[in-house]
């Protein structure tokens, strides 16, 4: 019944639309930023370096751009992100064409491009909160977890792809799926937040008020901390196997595959989100992704990039089962005025060391074994499993409104 009723909202259709495409453009272009380090540069460290100015953003800019779409029009931010985004990532494409790719040029590309991200995401948090009834939300979320990983199945295989004919067509794909983002949001009617009186309090106090709303919620803290960890893990993890797919000789094209196969499992799990939901708790669906980082110990059986990539896509059904239960308890729980610091907040803790995994694995692989770095995160994500396990508390119902 829900999912009808959400078909039948024509605002949310548009913002779902709209953000197929762009989220699809941003996996095209997102498999080659590291294809096009280590075609330029030889390098699994500054691979490693682009991917975590990429990410870095998410920890430098959430509150602020929380504070930002809290205080300003939302659609009016989430224009101004996709022209930064388009600009940042046309003008790489432009200079590939050119045959003048310099390392720097694509770390800071990589740093525009995250930072508008998190800016769009902060403001998206609350047109996504006006245009849906609260009884929707989790069906809703869930939509979009599906959607998300319908790009991550096609997305990199395509980009992979393109990056094997021309190393610019991934950016251009990418800029110009900003253009259709952009559209979709320019015509939406319903407003992307409630009428509000300007806010008296100082901008220090602004900042960090949803910081404090997120933290005096046990369940929403623990998560969002060890969420973070999770990142850090599945993050490096991912560059590992990208790295040695590419010491294996793989192509392009055969590199996307692996990250699309991730994409595979996320959709599986998005599809089986609303039953996991009706029969188990908020707990056990968070703990389940942790737990299944299990996977990953068979690497060191037998130390195949195919079975690395397989652990990864094993562990990455759980991740919309999580991110739907999180994300719509977040939003029943928050108020309009608080939604995009609260949510903000949250990632900026669940971000906060995510920029270091890719880094560290950049490192890792240049000084050590294959082996020891994905112990590094193996073990990280299994600390983080028996942490949750012995401390986690239950999401109250009375909490969830």
């Amino acid at each position: 019944m829900n999912d009808t009723l959400l078909r039948c909202n024509r605002d949310f259709v548009l913002l779902q639309g709209g953000q197929l495409l762009s989220t699809f453009g941003s996996n095209v272009s997102r498999i080659a930023f590291p294809l096009l380090v280590l075609a330029v540069t030889g390098s699994p460290t500054r691979a490693g370096i682009v991917q975590a100015a990429e990410f870095a953003p998410m920890v430098l800019f959430s509150l602020p751009a929380g504070m930002v779409a809290d205080r300003f029009e939302r659609k009016r931010v989430m224009i101004a992100a996709d022209v930064i985004s388009a600009s940042a990532v046309g003008a790489l494409a432009a200079a590939i064409l050119m045959h003048h790719t310099v390392f720097w040029l694509i770390v800071v590309v990589a740093f525009l491009d995250g930072a508008a991200g998190v800016f769009f995401i902060a403001a998206q948090s609350g047109a996504f909160r006006s245009i849906v009834p609260r009884s929707q939300l989790a069906a809703a979320a869930s939509v979009s977890q599906g959607r998300a990983a319908a790009v991550r199945l096609a997305g990199p295989p395509l980009g992979g792809a393109l990056f094997g004919v021309a190393r610019a067509l991934p950016f251009v794909v990418d800029a110009v799926s900003y253009a259709f983002s952009t559209l979709s949001v320019l015509l939406m009617r319903t407003p992307f937040q409630e009428e509000r009186e300007r806010d008296p309090a100082r901008f220090r106090a602004q900042l960090v008020e949803g910081l404090r709303f997120l933290w005096k919620v046990p369940f929403l803290r623990m998560t969002a901390l060890m969420i973070g960890v999770g990142n850090f893990a599945f993050s490096g993890a991912q560059l590992v196997v990208i790295v040695l797919a590419k010491r294996h000789g793989l192509s392009s094209g055969a590199i996307g595959g692996f990250v699309a196969l991730i994409g595979v499992t996320t959709l599986l799990g998005s599809v089986a989100s609303p039953l996991l939901r009706r029969f188990l708790s908020m707990r056990a669906i968070l703990l389940s992704e942790f737990w299944a980082a299990l996977g990953a110990l068979s690497f060191f059986v037998w130390p195949n990039v195919y079975v690395l990539a397989g652990a990864l896509a094993a562990q990455a059904f759980f991740f919309p089962n999580t991110d739907a239960a999180v994300i719509s308890y977040r939003y029943a729980l928050t108020p309009d005025r608080l939604i995009g610091r609260v949510v903000t907040a949250s990632q900026n803790v669940s971000v906060l060391v995510l920029p270091l995994g890719p880094l560290a694995a950049g490192l890792l692989l240049d000084s050590v074994s294959p082996r020891a770095t994905m112990a590094v995160f193996t073990g990280s994500a299994l600390c983080v499993a028996v942490w949750g396990t012995l401390s986690l508390p239950e999401a109250s119902p009375v909490e969830a409104g």
